[in-house]
């Protein structure tokens, strides 16, 4: 028997865990913005967004096209360096202690 993976990005992954990766992700006001569905606004709850998306196909797929973009970008790491540009401009504080004085 040949067990081949599924080529399916979402094949195991149940509706009940992409809410809570959106949420953990974005925080429910941040998806009730990206996702205008009155479930993420207004007393928002795993449970009722579960209930509403099963029964509503066009928002599960919205969901799902989150979630799976979610999965895509990948939040930068705190330990990687940021770049020069995104820094702000950091004076020496003991420039004028080492004599760098103009003459």
């Amino acid at each position: 028997m040949n067990a081949q993976p599924s080529k399916d990005p979402l094949h195991g992954v149940t509706l009940e865990m992409q809410i809570n990766s959106l949420v953990a992700q974005y925080g429910w006001a941040e998806l009730g913005k990206r996702i205008n569905i009155n479930c993420f606004k207004s007393d928002p709850s795993v449970k009722s967004s579960l209930k509403f998306l099963r029964r509503t196909p066009w928002a599960r797929a919205e969901v799902e096209a989150l979630y799976l973009n979610s999965l895509k970008v990948k939040p930068a790491s705190r330990n990687e360096p940021a770049e020069k540009a995104d820094q702000a401009p950091v004076e020496d504080p003991w420039g004028n202690w080492r004599g760098n004085q103009p003459e």
